[in-house]
C-alpha cells in the first residue's frame, strides 16, 4: 500500500541542505567565538605575566633586533645562552649567574623572540644568523674572548658563534646540546605554532592552554631522572606560555634537525677549548648519540656526562657546570690544535 504525504508535509528538496548549511554557520560561528574567547585568555595572562615580571636588566639595539640582557660581575667575560622555550630566569635561578659572577663578567641574553627580547618577522633565525647578532651585541657591549656556554638548541648557537666570529670566542661549554640529525617525532606538532596563518591561529589559542596542561609532565621528563628542584619554582611559565615565545620555540624545533644536518663540517674547524656536558639519564637529547659524539670528534674537547642527572645539568649539577667553565676559562689563553693542547 502506498502511503501519499499531504503536499504540505512533503519536506522540499533543498529544505535539508538549507538546515544542514545553517547548522554548520552556527557551528563555525560557535568556534570562533570559542576561539576569539581563548585569545582574549591568552592575551589577559600574557599581559599579567610581563606585569609580574618585569625586565631585569637593559636593553640594546643591534641589527633592528631589541635584544634584553643581564649582566652581572666583573673579569673574564661568560656568556650564558639558553636553551629552546627558556630565557633569563633559567640560569638565575639555577643560581649558576650568582656563582660564576665571583670570578667572571657574566652576561646572560634573552635570544631572540624570548623573554624581552625582539624576533623580527622576515628573517630565519637559524644559528648562524643568532650568532651573527650576538656578535654585533658583544662588540657594543666591548666584549671579546669570551667563554661561552649554550644550553640544548643554543649549544648550535655558541658553534656557530665560535666558527664565524673566532676572535669574540675564548672557550665553548656545550650543555646538553644537540649537534647530529636523528629521527625525532615531537618536530612536527611541536612546530606548527609557527606555521603562517593556521600556527597564529594555535598560538593565540589552543597551544598556551595545552601547555598548561602538559606542563608539569613535560618538566618532570626534562629534569628526569632528577626531581625538578625547589628553586626552579623562580622560573616564571607564564611567560614561557606567551604566545611569541611559543612562535620563537616553535621556529627553533622546526629548524633543530636540518640545522644538526649543515652544521657538522664545522665541529672540526674549532680551536678554542670546547668541554661538554650532559646528564647521562637526558630524556630530551640522548648524550650518547649526541655529546659523547661530538667529544669524539672534537680530539681537544673534555666531556663530563653526569649521573643522576638530565637535560637541565646547571640546574640539578650546578658545580659540575661551573667546573667545565673554570676548565675553559683557565685554558683559553694556551689554544688548543697543532700549535696549543688542553
Amino acid at each position: 500500500m502506498n502511503i501519499r504525504l499531504p503536499r504540505a508535509h512533503r519536506a522540499s528538496p533543498s529544505a535539508r541542505p538549507a538546515g544542514a548549511g545553517r547548522a554548520r554557520v552556527l557551528a563555525a560561528a560557535a568556534t570562533a567565538a570559542a576561539l576569539a574567547a581563548c585569545a582574549l585568555i591568552n592575551r589577559r595572562r600574557a599581559l599579567r605575566a610581563e606585569r609580574a615580571n618585569p625586565p631585569l636588566g637593559r636593553f640594546l639595539e643591534a641589527e633592528g633586533v631589541r635584544l634584553h640582557y643581564l649582566e652581572r660581575g666583573s673579569g673574564t667575560p661568560l656568556v650564558l645562552l639558553h636553551g629552546n622555550g627558556s630565557m633569563i630566569q633559567d640560569f638565575l635561578s639555577s643560581g649558576l649567574v650568582e656563582a660564576a659572577a665571583r670570578h667572571h663578567r657574566v652576561i646572560v641574553f634573552d635570544r631572540p623572540g624570548y623573554g624581552y627580547s625582539t624576533r623580527p618577522r622576515g628573517r630565519l633565525w637559524t644559528p648562524d644568523a643568532q650568532a651573527d647578532l650576538l656578535a654585533a651585541a658583544l662588540r657594543m657591549l666591548g666584549v671579546d674572548r669570551a667563554v661561552v656556554l649554550g644550553h640544548s638548541w643554543a649549544g648550535a648557537v655558541a658553534v656557530a658563534l665560535a666558527d664565524r666570529h673566532p676572535g669574540l670566542v675564548r672557550g665553548l661549554v656545550l650543555e646538553a646540546g644537540y649537534f647530529y640529525p636523528s629521527p625525532r617525532l615531537d618536530v612536527v606538532p611541536l612546530s606548527a605554532p609557527a606555521l603562517p596563518i593556521v600556527g597564529d591561529v594555535m598560538r593565540h589559542t589552543l597551544s598556551p592552554l595545552a601547555g598548561r596542561l602538559i606542563w608539569p609532565r613535560l618538566m618532570r621528563r626534562i629534569f628526569s631522572p632528577a626531581p625538578v628542584p625547589e628553586k626552579f619554582r623562580a622560573f616564571p611559565r607564564e611567560m614561557a606560555l606567551r604566545p611569541s615565545q611559543l612562535r620563537a620555540s616553535a621556529e627553533e624545533t622546526a629548524f633543530m634537525i636540518p640545522c644538526a644536518a649543515a652544521a657538522q663540517e664545522r665541529y672540526a674547524r674549532l680551536r678554542v677549548p670546547v668541554a661538554i656536558i650532559a646528564g647521562a639519564g637526558d630524556r630530551i637529547v640522548a648524550s650518547a648519540d649526541q655529546s659523547a659524539r661530538l667529544h669524539a670528534e672534537i680530539g681537544h674537547s673534555t666531556f663530563d656526562c653526569v649521573p643522576g642527572t638530565g637535560h637541565m645539568v646547571h640546574q640539578t649539577a650546578t658545580p659540575a657546570v661551573l667546573a667545565a667553565i673554570e676548565r675553559v676559562a683557565g685554558s683559553g689563553s694556551r689554544g688548543t690544535g697543532p700549535e696549543g693542547t688542553l
